[in-house]
């Protein structure tokens, strides 16, 4: 199971840590960390944790070959080792990466993901590390840095920014805005969790203030209320911005039946969930363009930016 988890240092200028009374500080310390997100370029320096085994391996041998800066790995006791011309770590503390991508059993995911925040207060306590998944494909910034494993023949850079719950469905509004002509700025697929490191509005925030994107993709599906979410925060962005950027979104799962899980663990619409048709509504209400699928999403782009 992939786990992706993003440390960049030098981003969120807070004081010493210390102990704070109140959950809101630390919830807004780790805010600040989808700043990190916007860094993610040709400069940065990638480790992989379970670097020696074999999906990390395959994984490292695509993204190497695709440009990606990885600077080495982490497996426990071989440190000092040499794998893929590349130099083992005991641990990432020792490796001082920027990023590092996470291929580890699911029993051992959390342990992990918690040694690459190096013992900072877990996740959402800490200003440091900003986590994408888990569970999800990754992050990509086309022609600079691939975290994961995100298909990047297909990919090209661009202007469309696309966040996705769905990994397969990113890859395909990839393929769709890259036949367009349109490119990507960014693709961030947080996954399906229902307690994701990063969310679709963590992800628009990052794409309405990044330069390079133009114009936003949004696929959500059933489960949770990040849809919801993201419906409001559109609706508010696009009542202040100036010029607002397009937003062409869709919802999988329109035909689910409650009850079911649909794939994996968070895409379930139980009682309490708005249906995917309510979730296309509230978005389509805040101002995106809704789309059936995602082969559709490119030649839809395109006319709103007037290509």
């Amino acid at each position: 199971m992939l786990r992706v988890a993003f440390r960049m240092r030098g981003v969120c200028q807070y004081p010493p840590r210390r102990a704070f009374s109140t959950s809101s500080r630390r919830m807004a310390d780790y805010d600040c960390t989808i700043d990190n997100l916007r860094h993610i370029d040709e400069n940065t320096r990638i480790i992989y944790q379970g670097f020696t085994g074999q999906a990390a391996t395959s994984n490292a041998k695509d993204t190497i070959e695709y440009g990606t800066k990885v600077v080495g790995g982490v497996s426990p006791g071989k440190g000092g080792q040499v794998h893929l011309d590349l130099p083992v770590f005991g641990t990432v503390r020792e490796a001082k990466p920027h990023v590092s991508a996470v291929f580890v059993p699911a029993q051992f995911a959390a342990k992990a993901i918690i040694e690459a925040i190096e013992a900072e207060e877990v996740l959402r306590t800490q200003g440091r590390s900003r986590l994408v998944g888990p569970n999800c494909p990754g992050i990509i910034a086309p022609d600079q840095c691939r975290v994961g494993i995100m298909p990047f023949r297909q990919s090209q850079r661009g202007c469309v920014g696309i966040v996705s719950k769905s990994g397969t469905l990113s890859y395909e509004s990839v393929g769709s805005t890259s036949a367009a002509g349109l490119g990507q700025s960014f693709v961030i697929a947080v996954g399906g969790d229902s307690m994701p490191g990063t969310t679709i509005v963590d992800s628009l925030k990052v794409f309405f203030d990044h330069e390079e994107t133009e114009g936003i993709v949004v696929i959500g599906e059933i489960g949770g209320e990040q849809e919801l979410r993201a419906a409001e925060m559109i609706k508010e962005y696009r009542r202040s911005a100036r010029h607002p950027k397009p937003i062409v979104a869709m919802v999988a799962g329109q035909t689910a039946p409650r009850g079911k899980t649909m794939g994996h663990a968070g895409a379930i619409l139980t009682a309490r969930d708005a249906t995917a048709a309510e979730k296309a509504k509230a978005l389509e209400d805040a101002g995106a363009v809704i789309v059936p699928d995602p082969g559709v999403m490119g030649a839809t782009m395109k006319k709103l930016l007037g290509r």
